[in-house]
């Protein structure tokens, strides 16, 4: 289970199998089963989980009660409320499992002694937070420049996975639809 993370460091950092050996010890594997919460409202957020195998999303309760999903982590995708976790406060989030998955997790202790004893992982958690910050800018740029049905046209055009392995209801909710609408959406693309 460990070389799908080696595998995903190798691709932005250059680790030796010795000091990969030493960085396996800063994380513990976890396996949930579906709709398992890893993560509620007003805890502490103390883990940032990596998938190997699996679906997580991240969401919170808005002011109407309804679930609001704000992202979704596949294989070998990276997750955690960022703010919390690095200054060590209570979430505003959930973090679920979709799925039974297999997850690695380090704690905020943990990454920091790993950081200084390993610089080299610097490099690959800047890569890790970049490209996090990326997709959330592009989700950001798709919510005010394409309507309802252009949004989620790009979100199947560019995340094929997620539409085979998530659920509709949790579709409909990233996107800030009902499921109903959803469901009239898809229907305009059959036809």
């Amino acid at each position: 289970m460990y070389n799908i993370l080696k595998n995903h460091i190798a691709k932005f950092a250059q680790v030796s199998d010795n000091d990969f050996e030493q960085i396996k010890k800063y994380f513990n594997i976890k396996e949930t089963c579906k709709k398992e919460n890893l993560l509620k409202e007003g805890q502490i957020c103390r883990h940032h989980y990596f998938v190997l195998e699996g679906l997580l999303r991240k969401f919170y309760i808005n002011e109407k009660g309804t679930e609001q999903t704000t992202e979704f982590a596949i294989e070998t995708w990276w997750i955690t409320d960022n703010f919390a976790y690095e200054n060590r406060l209570a979430t505003e989030f959930f973090i679920q499992a979709v799925e039974k998955s297999t997850l690695l997790y380090i704690t905020s202790e943990n990454q920091q002694k790993l950081l200084e004893e390993f610089p080299v992982m610097e490099r690959y958690f800047r890569f890790v937070y970049q490209r996090a910050y990326a997709a959330a800018q592009k989700r950001i740029k798709f919510l005010f420049s394409f309507s309802k049905e252009e949004f989620y046209f790009q979100a199947v055009r560019n995340h094929p996975e997620f539409i085979q392995r998530v659920p509709q209801y949790l579709i409909a909710s990233y996107l800030g639809f009902t499921p109903e609408y959803l469901s009239e959406i898809r229907k305009k693309l059959l036809s």
